[in-house]
């Protein structure tokens, strides 16, 4: 059920402005890739394993998010919204999907709502790391990676939304998401444009 873009829908179908990422200031984050949401990121798990070694071989730091709750406390809105299913601490869907290329050095940020900012210190590290731009990737499209890409934005700092390794339930709530990026939060790339981009020496 999951969807991204196929080839008779490419991300340049949205695209308003075009900009390059610039790997000396930018971080990839890999949004919320985990058990829970195996069905839907199963379908895009090889784009954004490319995305994922792509930016290894520009020096580009990834960064991991990770959905949980650990108790009633951090709860919030999204209890009531999903009537109560949510992703506990220490179960088996809370942790990152296995097959995912991670390295024992990369970011695991912890979460418990849609964006990647909040009460997560994301943004004080990326500014340590001295990171400028960063490029969005994972699950879902229209709900934690575009929650987290305005965030990003009006936070200052650059946002590339990936159209082909970002995914949620079906085409329509994915395409949606892009066009609202493409026109006023980010600008869209996909593997081949990162290929494209990144593999300049």
């Amino acid at each position: 059920m999951a969807s991204s873009l196929n080839k008779s829908s490419p991300y340049n179908k949205y695209e308003i402005r075009k900009r390059n990422p610039d790997p000396k200031s930018c971080a990839l984050l890999v949004i919320d890739m985990q058990n829970y949401f195996s069905s839907i990121a199963n379908p895009i798990l090889s784009n954004l394993s490319t995305t994922i070694q792509l930016c290894r071989n520009a020096s580009i730091p990834v960064i991991f998010t990770r959905h949980c709750h650990k108790s009633p406390a951090d709860y919030g809105m999204l209890y009531e919204y999903w009537n109560g299913d949510i992703i506990h601490d220490g179960t088996p869907e809370a942790e990152l999907i296995p097959t995912l290329d991670r390295k024992a050095e990369d970011m695991v940020v912890e979460k418990n709502t849609y964006s990647a900012f909040r009460n997560t210190q994301l943004e004080e590290k990326l500014v340590e790391m001295g990171i400028k731009e960063v490029i969005v990737t994972g699950v879902m499209t229209n709900l934690c990676c575009e929650t987290t890409a305005r965030e990003a934005f009006v936070r200052g700092f650059r946002v590339f939304f990936s159209a082909d390794a970002t995914a949620t339930l079906n085409s329509e709530l994915h395409e949606a998401t892009l066009k609202n990026m493409a026109y006023g939060f980010a600008y869209l790339v996909d593997c081949q444009r990162l290929r494209d981009v990144l593999s300049v020496k």
